[in-house]
């Protein structure tokens, strides 16, 4: 027998560059128990989704909707409560007297604000896609407890990352790539340098060129393989499965030299866009031969690769004549581990 499954609306009504925001406090057994969220409810037998809406948003609310969008179908998952499919909605024509509601407390709240608000991580990917004015989309969103597990838009997987304090530590919270790159959130990536020996500086490195259409950085040349550690998974695995995807290298545990870790943090600009890349990187040497010709380069990712000594990168580094996106720090982490080995 299939499980029952929930439809409700969500509306966020806008004035002023606000949302009517309502913090759900006044009910004790509340999915949405102390978060903020927007006006709505589930649907009555034999409603459709705007008769649903148009009466929960003047059942909540007061007002009256006179203008209305229907933005997206919302799939909330929970290992705690039933599962609901959401019709999210927005407007800004309505008219009539706010009045109180039994379901939480209403307040218009700066757009800028809201992401400050305790709200649902999943809510935050679909206030973005609010903001960037997003054609119609579908979104699935899967939790355990209050942590977001699962984020699929319009059928592709969001990337998921765990946050980590300024230590390293994780928070215990999850969020989505793009989210963290917009306020610069903590979170762990793998870097790996594939080096040889020659008779110049002591050391080639690998560089890998990025693809065109990476959305930070493209065309730049860069670490030999690296990569974020997706939501629940370790540095060492994610830098094996990297070194894999990236540029078919099958390496095992013990190919890899751990060297030290490195936070580096970068603000940029890209597709007019802001970009804050905080990232606390476990860092690895990778010592066995490499044939960079016969290399199977993960094209959405690297468009080629080549080898440079290392003294003449650092060098294109610093004359800018290198298109790069190397750290400074962790170039200076990776000569002193090198002269070292000299």
């Amino acid at each position: 027998m299939m499980p029952k499954t929930n439809m409700t609306t969500l509306c966020y009504l806008e004035k002023d560059d606000s949302y009517l925001m309502m913090h759900r406090i006044k009910k004790e057994r509340d999915v949405n128990k102390d978060k903020w969220i927007g006006v709505g409810g589930h649907f009555e037998v034999g409603e459709s989704p705007e008769e649903c809406l148009k009466r929960e948003v003047k059942e909540e609310t007061g007002l009256t909707l006179t203008d209305y969008r229907f933005r997206g179908i919302i799939t909330f998952i929970s290992d705690k409560w039933q599962p609901e499919y959401m019709c999210l909605y927005t407007s800004h024509g309505f008219k009539g007297e706010m009045t109180s509601c039994s379901e939480g407390t209403l307040e218009w709240v700066k757009k800028e604000d809201v992401l400050s608000l305790n709200l649902w991580e999943g809510d935050k990917i679909f206030f973005e896609l609010l903001r960037e004015e997003a054609p119609f989309f579908s979104l699935k969103l899967r939790y355990e407890g209050d942590k977001l597990m699962e984020a699929v838009l319009d059928g592709n997987e969001l990337e998921l990352l765990d946050e980590l304090d300024e230590g390293g530590n994780k928070t215990g919270r999850v969020r989505a790539r793009f989210l963290m790159h917009m306020d610069g959130t903590p979170h762990a990536t793998s870097h790996i340098w594939i080096i040889r020996p020659n008779e110049k500086s002591g050391y080639d490195i690998l560089l890998q060129k990025r693809s065109a259409g990476k959305d930070a950085f493209p065309g730049c040349y860069d670490i030999s393989s690296a990569g974020h550690v997706p939501a629940g998974c370790g540095y060492l695995e994610s830098a094996l499965r990297e070194l894999k995807e990236e540029l078919g290298i099958a390496a095992r545990e013990e190919d890899l030299e751990y060297i030290g870790t490195h936070s580096g943090k970068d603000e940029a600009e890209f597709y007019g866009k802001p970009f804050i890349n905080h990232e606390i990187s476990r860092v690895y040497l990778y010592r066995k031969p490499v044939d960079a010709d016969r290399l199977m380069l993960q094209k959405e990712e690297v468009e080629s690769v080549m080898w440079m000594d290392f003294k003449e990168c650092r060098d294109g580094m610093r004359d800018k004549s290198l298109n790069h996106c190397l750290s400074e720090s962790e170039m200076e982490m990776l000569e002193r581990v090198l002269l070292r080995r000299n």
